[in-house]
């Protein structure tokens, strides 16, 4: 299958908002990257023949919010539209700029102008959980106070730029009761991707995976009453979830982390990706595969380009709903006993299972109304 190279720039570890459920436990307005680090990267990613052999490139930006840097994002795509001008480079044509933010600038002048000038090679996603109720339960100010009224306010401009952009519903176990009211919200704002995201770390409590279970049934139901199987797009529903697979796991991440993406922090140091920055480490120390001094360390990169055909956890080989399930290499790191990618957290192990469980009830509930339908 073919992939496209994607290059993460961290643009900074600030962020208006204190997500109950984010991974970056270490957000700040200090760190910031500076244009010669982003600078160096595009020129080092320009000399390397691994890069520039392929044919697209993703440029993803993110922070933090990504937005609160967008001159310095504006001055990186300039950059690389250079550089790839300057050697002639099918990346002239071929590139994504790729941005996930809250929303809370996407309605400014400078951002707008950016979208204006960009918006044929734009992927903009803004994250937003759902209804009132669970986006200001979690998705908070510093303050305490929520943010869905100043999010909600770029919606309908967002969805008018963006129309088949979607967005990630990030579940903890404080929200899990809002699930399927949030998802008929999204549905009516004209959201129709929505990718259900329960967090890999341990937050999760005995019974979380049933209520989890059944807020996804009364999605499905929802969905398929209202005749919206073929414009609402549920990840949690993709058909080939949980199906085994020649008896061995296939995660989520397969062949990507490590293979085709990298990430650059601020200080100019590589990773696989964000999530082994230090900001990104709740336990563990950042885990980098090279800098912009050096380049990458291709020795380094091995355990993460074998990472998907090293799966250890005897539960996960024997488990016969495994396909899909979102195994993430730098939460095994963070949450392990030995520092290791390959030692499985089974955090949210019960979670995958309760949405297959809700797919499964989704799929069957659909084949079987089009067959009394004829």
């Amino acid at each position: 299958m073919k992939q496209t190279r994607a290059i993460t720039f961290i643009v900074t570890e600030a962020c208006q908002l204190r997500c109950s459920y984010c991974y970056l436990v270490g957000k700040n307005k200090i760190n910031k990257m500076q244009f010669d680090i982003a600078k160096r990267t595009l020129d080092y990613i320009f000399s390397e023949p691994t890069f520039i052999s392929e044919s697209d490139i993703i440029l993803d930006f993110i922070g933090g919010e990504p937005l609160l840097e967008i001159a310095l994002i504006n001055k990186i795509v300039s950059y690389f539209l250079y550089k790839a001008s300057e050697s002639n480079h099918i990346w002239q044509k071929n590139y994504t700029i790729r941005i996930t933010t809250n929303g809370l600038l996407y309605s400014s002048d400078e951002v707008q102008q950016f979208i204006k000038n960009y918006h044929e090679h734009l992927s903009i996603s803004i994250s937003i959980d759902g209804n009132k109720e669970k986006t200001d339960l979690a998705r908070i100010f510093p303050d305490g106070s929520g943010s869905y009224d100043k999010v909600i306010a770029s919606i309908p401009l967002w969805r008018e730029q963006f129309p088949d952009e979607g967005t990630k519903m990030t579940i903890s176990h404080d929200d899990l009761p809002f699930v399927f009211n949030s998802v008929k919200h999204l549905i009516s704002l004209g959201i129709n991707k929505i990718d259900i995201n329960p967090v890999l770390e341990d937050v999760w409590k005995t019974g979380d995976d049933k209520i989890l279970e059944r807020q996804l049934i009364k999605c499905a139901d929802y969905i398929i009453e209202h005749h919206l199987e073929n414009i609402v797009d549920l990840s949690c529903f993709e058909e080939r979830s949980g199906i085994v697979t020649d008896n061995h796991i296939i995660p989520y991440n397969y062949g990507i982390c490590g293979s085709f993406t990298f990430a650059v922090d601020y200080k100019g140091d590589y990773y696989t990706c964000l999530r082994f920055a230090k900001f990104s480490l709740r336990t563990k120390e950042a885990r980098s595969i090279g800098n912009i001094t050096e380049g990458i360390d291709w020795n380094l990169m091995r355990p993460f380009q074998t990472y998907c055909n090293q799966i250890t956890s005897d539960k996960c080989i024997k488990c016969e709903l495994s396909n899909g399930c979102k195994i993430c290499p730098a939460e095994n790191y963070d949450s392990s006993s030995t520092s290791s990618i390959f030692e499985q957290s089974l955090s949210s192990c019960k979670m995958h299972k309760a949405k297959v469980k809700a797919k499964n009830y989704f799929w069957n509930k659909l084949y079987t109304s089009r067959e009394e339908n004829g």
